[in-house]
């Protein structure tokens, strides 16, 4: 149990610590915003893929149940993002304003986009504490060791489209306490039935391998500065997949 609280407190930690250091980098050139960006993908691809599917599909589990899992994951995350321009309220902002700001549309759904997968991270990370204690450290290390530059990619856009600083620290708080619940869904889940651990990886895998590729990969490329972006993901999925190996 204490490892369960472990595990939340860190990941909400390591969002608070981004958010905290965005306040400092807010005015970051997009040729390092991208690179910090795909740092953070990189990481993402390798906690999705080598820290979540692959282990689902090691659980005795017929192939086509954790597939549907992880396509499953996905389509939650892009029916969620339906509803996201109709959340402006919670910039402060009024209405007519965010209509007629188009950069703040996209800074909205992005931030969303990466609001809407921390309840499905925390579940893997909880899910993960139902099995061994390696795995179980792996997964919420290598998720809170993203959450970091994501923390700090959510603060500066929200700045730069005129959020209010208190507003936008809240927001960044109500998004680390998502993890904090998904953990404690996710280790419920697992205690109950181990037959849903691979069902429920796949389909956090699937949340986070949508909003990657949906969202991070898209902005990385948007402002000329691919390459840096290309190589910095490399570099992220190798610092996650080496650090599983070690640990």
């Amino acid at each position: 149990m204490t490892q369960v609280w472990i595990s939340a407190a860190g990941l909400c930690g390591a969002t608070i610590i981004g958010s905290l250091l965005g306040f400092l980098i807010k005015g970051l050139p997009h040729k390092w915003n991208d690179t910090v960006l795909g740092f953070c993908a990189g990481i993402m691809l390798a906690a999705s893929t080598v820290g979540l599917i692959v282990p689902a599909f090691e659980g005795g589990t017929r192939w086509w149940i954790v597939a549907l899992g992880v396509m499953a994951g996905a389509y939650f995350l892009n029916v969620l993002d339906l509803v996201t321009p109709h959340l402006h309220h919670i910039t402060g902002l009024d209405a007519e304003e965010h209509h007629n700001n188009a950069s703040l549309n996209h800074v909205l759904l992005f931030v969303m986009a990466i609001a809407l997968h921390k309840l499905p991270e925390g579940i893997a990370a909880g899910v993960s504490m139902s099995g061994e204690a390696e795995a179980s450290w792996a997964v919420s290390f290598g998720i809170a060791l993203q959450n970091v530059p994501e923390g700090m990619v959510i603060i500066a856009p929200l700045l730069l489209a005129g959020v209010k600083r208190l507003r936008t620290f809240v927001i960044a708080l109500a998004i680390g306490l998502l993890e904090v619940a998904g953990v404690w869904i996710g280790y419920g889940l697992g205690s109950v039935s181990e037959a849903l651990l691979p069902v429920l990886l796949g389909f956090a895998g699937g949340a986070m391998l949508y909003v990657t590729s949906d969202e991070m990969i898209p902005e990385t490329h948007a402002h000329g500065y691919q390459k840096q972006a290309t190589y910095a993901l490399l570099a992220g999925f190798m610092t996650l997949v080496v650090m599983e190996g070690m640990l």
